[in-house]
């Protein structure tokens, strides 16, 4: 070739050539090494210092590629040279042979053509496309307008529609690449959630732009069109993600607790697996970070594992020496007997004798079971709690917890044991010792038959509240052992024992006790939840006792909120309000409501949550939410249009006007607006309590997040994931107050 060109084209023809090589991303997926030849190119170049003729000869490369992708051999030389060729997709003044083609066939073909470039930014293909399409519609009877004919003919099912292959192209030159594919994903994610990106000179950027999915402007990289903009939306990037992460879930889950909730790292097996996978990734930041957390905790685990195995040792050690203890005393206690006894005898010959004996044998028996007593009671010290939670990940709410309950007081010795084995046992649990968590749990029950069986103890001991709650705090723990252990008929007889005692004690179950020292509404939850989960995958228990067991809970869950809006507790009030919510209409599972489930939402209970909101304060409260919406021009139960400028401005009015707008900017979720953003949660619970008149409307949130239980953290909830993004918590707002217009409220 390169003769060729030096002896028979440049010689033969006398003008400037340019040689083009059309679809070079197509001719780097030969099975050819290609880089001599992009090399032969180089030459040329360089050929022009020595021979003039090589002046007229210009290679142009069209297509998708970077100059790193020409010559992949490392021993050789760059491909740096030549020029990028930036191209843009249609301009206004460019389309007139395109109105040409729409002449005769619309009233207004100016306007056609410019609702078409609307959607498809000049991309020139899908510009021709659509203008073919219009032309094929203009035919029917009853014509698609443009916007109609995309959605139908373009985005709805589009890779099966994707005829000529365009979308799927672009699709596959972003995800082909595992070890690319997800920072390209990501990339594309921030381009996303920022509507624009800075551009640097990194490979990255260079790939999803040469993808098409992206443009440059100014500087900054840009979704190219309205078309991409509703095809590859976010779903389709977390769907995308999903399939190249084998931990996805866990993932997603510990990035939006701000990289601190240890519970999502992965251990054992999955860890494996992972770094497995991980081998020959290039991986993003934080999925390095995620692995390298879950590997530090798994080594974290082994070394908290062989301190376990030295301090049950230890253990062993000392119930033996207890044992040997105890031997003694009743050999002492088995003597005094036989005195007594002897005494007996010799009480016979002499009254005076055996009442001496009597008196002696009496007072080492008295000694010996006071010492045996002691032996007992005092097994388990609370500073062997203390030393468990110092294992567990240092400030963690697991630890806190557990420090907690090894401070807790209680006044009856033997109640106090029910109850230190009962924490030992969750401190195990929460280190994943279940052998030890189990030997634990089995020396609370052990305690508490003994403390039943006490005849001296028993009298009184159903209304002692310090026993009643112990026991419920024990039967809560080993019934969560018991489920962690597929022992599900063993774990329910646990949770309804313990729900047979808020049964006939009612008074346990009320958050506005102040006696109530040892559970609270966390584990009150915690056995209403377990009971009622378990039950529903038991064939055996009929829908009415199913529906029984609900109903508790839900009544539980107001109670939680009354208590809250009495104390003027905002936030725990809020975010009982969603999880009551949820509860009602069966979505905790799902953790969000949808359209459907506001739509069919129980008017009684809508109207009983508004109620105690405004009887609360009359500043918060649903009622109180619709008027203002309706105030800043929003529509009722419409679905809103993200583009609409008007649907858009006047959920800007409403959010400002209730206090989850900030027009200076500081929130953490960044609206399109970007004169300003929505607050933060934390953020908006702050002001309120800053600010003890301002903010009507503000509460409850209306909004769609996914939630679980807490250990110890504030108010038993700790937010997983919470999405106030303007156009889904209009949406939910727009939806609740049509509801509440229906509700009559």
């Amino acid at each position: 070739m390169s003769l060729f060109i030096e002896q028979v084209l440049l010689k033969k023809i006398q003008q400037p050539i340019v040689i083009f090589v059309d679809e070079i991303d197509r001719v780097l997926s030969q099975d050819f090494s290609l880089d001599d030849f992009f090399a032969l190119i180089r030459f040329f170049q360089n050929q022009r210092v020595d021979k003039p003729i090589f002046e007229r000869l210009t290679f142009a490369l069209l297509g998708v590629a970077t100059p790193s992708d020409l010559i992949t051999d490392k021993t050789q030389t760059p491909f740096n040279i030549g020029e990028e060729i930036e191209l843009h997709g249609f301009q206004t003044e460019e389309i007139q042979p395109l109105i040409k083609g729409l002449q005769g066939r619309f009233d207004n073909p100016r306007r056609v053509i410019e609702e078409i470039l609307d959607w498809t930014g000049g991309q020139p293909f899908l510009t021709q496309k659509l203008c073919k399409l219009m032309v094929d519609e203009s035919f029917k009877d009853n014509p698609c307008t443009v916007l109609e004919l995309v959605r139908a003919k373009i985005i709805d099912n589009w890779e099966s529609q994707d005829n000529p292959e365009h979308l799927r192209t672009i699709r596959n030159r972003i995800c082909s690449d595992d070890q690319r594919a997800s920072y390209l994903l990501e990339l594309y994610q921030q381009v996303r959630q920022s509507g624009e990106l800075a551009t640097n000179n990194s490979i990255e950027v260079s790939e999803l732009q040469l993808s098409g999915l992206v443009v440059k402007r100014q500087d900054k990289l840009r979704v190219y069109n309205q078309i991409y903009r509703e095809i590859f939306d976010f779903n389709w990037i977390e769907n995308q993600l999903n399939n190249l992460r084998p931990y996805s879930e866990s993932f997603r889950f510990w990035v939006a607790s701000g990289s601190t909730e240890d519970s999502w790292l992965m251990r054992g097996k999955a860890l494996q697996e992972a770094e497995e996978w991980a081998k020959d990734k290039n991986l993003s930041y934080q999925d390095k970070q995620y692995l390298a957390a879950s590997k530090e905790k798994e080594i974290q685990k082994e070394i908290a594992a062989r301190e376990i195995e030295a301090q049950l040792e230890r253990e062993k050690k000392d119930r033996e020496a207890t044992e040997q203890r105890n031997k003694a005393l009743a050999e002492a206690n088995m003597k005094a007997r036989q005195r007594i006894r002897n005494g007996t005898i010799i009480l016979v010959l002499t009254v005076l004798g055996a009442a001496i004996s009597v008196i002696l044998a009496g007072k080492e028996v008295k000694e010996a079971q006071q010492k045996l007593k002691e032996t007992y009671t005092y097994v388990a010290y609370p500073q062997q709690l203390i030393e468990l939670g110092r294992k567990l990940p240092l400030n963690s709410t697991e630890s806190q917890l557990i420090s907690k309950k090894a401070g807790l007081k209680i006044k009856d010795a033997q109640i106090e044991q029910v109850y230190l084995h009962a924490s030992k046992s969750l401190a195990y649990q929460y280190l994943e010792d279940w052998k030890s968590a189990e030997e634990s749990i089995k020396q609370s029950m052990n305690f508490l038959r003994g403390y039943k069986e006490n005849k001296q103890e028993r009298e009184g001991s159903e209304s002692n509240s310090e026993f009643l709650e112990t026991e419920i705090f024990a039967l809560n723990i080993q019934g969560d052992l018991l489920k962690e252990q597929k022992k599900t008929q063993e774990a329910i007889e646990a949770y309804k024992e313990a729900f047979n005692i808020f049964q006939k004690h009612p008074e346990l179950s009320s958050l506005q006790s102040a006696d109530l020292k040892i559970i609270d509404s966390r584990v009150i939850e915690s056995i209403y939840r377990s009971l009622n989960s378990l039950l529903s995958t038991d064939p055996s228990v009929t829908g009415d006792l199913k529906k029984r067991f609900e109903a508790y809970l839900t009544k539980h869950l107001y109670a939680q909120l009354e208590y809250f809006l009495k104390a003027k507790n905002w936030k725990s009030a809020d975010l009982q309000t969603y999880q009551l919510m949820l509860n009602l209409a069966q979505r905790e599972e799902q953790g969000y409501l949808n359209y459907d489930n506001i739509n069919n939402f129980s008017c009684p209970d809508l109207q009983k949550i508004d109620h105690l909101w405004v009887n609360a304060d009359n500043r918060f409260g649903f009622s109180v939410q619709k008027q203002i919406w309706i105030k800043t021009g929003n529509r009722l139960g419409i679905k809103l249009d993200y583009w609409n400028n008007s649907d858009y401005e006047n959920n800007i009015k409403f959010a400002k006007a209730v206090g989850w707008y900030d027009e200076k900017g500081t929130g953490n979720n960044q609206a399109r607006d970007k004169k300003g953003s929505y607050v933060s949660l934390d953020g908006l619970y702050k002001r309120i309590k800053d600010n003890s008149v301002g903010y009507r409307g503000s509460l409850p949130v209306i909004r769609s997040f996914s939630f679980r239980r807490g250990v110890d953290g504030e108010d038993g909830v700790n937010e997983v994931e919470i999405d106030i993004e303007t156009i889904k918590q209009a949406r939910s707002s727009s939806f609740l107050a049509l509801r509440l217009a229906n509700c009559n409220i």
